[in-house]
């Protein structure tokens, strides 16, 4: 499920507020270590998740807090940022 609008080919537009939850997955016996990063449009909106996408979070380059959680983290955008895939299920915030 993919929401997000498309700015173009493997990058989409992220709102100012948008909350990445990320969920990494790090089994050391399996070589497909591709987490879940699910997107809200906002942390206070009581709205479904805007997409819900496979794969890995490799770097934030946004005004943005960061959050540690257990099984992952949560990014809480500070202003409108893009999501790129680099190679097949690699993202990045920018």
């Amino acid at each position: 499920m993919n929401h997000l609008p498309q700015k173009s080919d493997g990058e989409w537009k992220l709102p100012n507020h948008a909350h990445v939850v990320v969920y990494d997955r790090e089994e050391p016996d399996d070589e497909d270590d591709r987490g879940l990063l699910t997107i809200y449009d906002c942390g206070a909106a009581q709205k479904p998740p805007r997409a819900q996408l496979l794969g890995t979070l490799e770097e934030v380059d946004a005004p943005a807090e960061i959050e540690s959680t257990p099984t992952g983290r949560i990014v809480k955008l500070r202003a409108e940022a893009t999501l790129s895939e680099g190679e097949t299920d690699r993202f990045t915030i920018q």
